[in-house]
C-alpha cells in the first residue's frame, strides 16, 4: 500500500507541475489579448487535470488514512475522518 501512495504523490506532483505551467500560459494568453473561447478552453484543461489530481489525492486519503482510522481501534479517530471526509465531499 506504500508503494501506491508514494506513486499516486509522485503522479500528483507531476500532474501539478505540469498544471502550473498550464496557468503560466493562461497569464500569457490574457496578457496577450487572445480570443476568449481560445483562453477558456485551456481553463477546461486546468480545471480537469486539477480534478484528476483531487481524485488522486481523495483515493490516496482513503486508502491510508481513512483505512488505518477503520482498522483502529480508536472510535472517535474512525469518526474524525469519516466526518473530514463527508464535510469535504459535501463542500462540491
Amino acid at each position: 500500500m506504500q508503494e501506491n501512495r508514494k506513486a499516486r504523490r509522485s503522479s500528483s506532483l507531476k500532474r501539478l507541475s505540469r498544471i502550473e505551467g498550464q496557468v503560466r500560459g493562461l497569464q500569457k494568453m490574457i496578457e496577450d489579448d487572445r480570443y476568449c473561447v481560445d483562453i477558456l478552453v485551456q481553463v477546461k484543461a486546468v480545471s480537469a487535470a486539477l480534478k484528476r489530481v483531487e481524485g488522486e489525492l481523495l483515493k490516496d486519503h482513503v486508502d491510508h488514512c481513512l483505512a488505518a482510522a477503520i482498522a483502529s481501534d480508536d472510535i472517535l479517530d474512525r469518526e474524525t475522518k469519516v466526518a473530514e471526509l463527508v464535510d469535504l465531499l459535501s463542500k462540491r
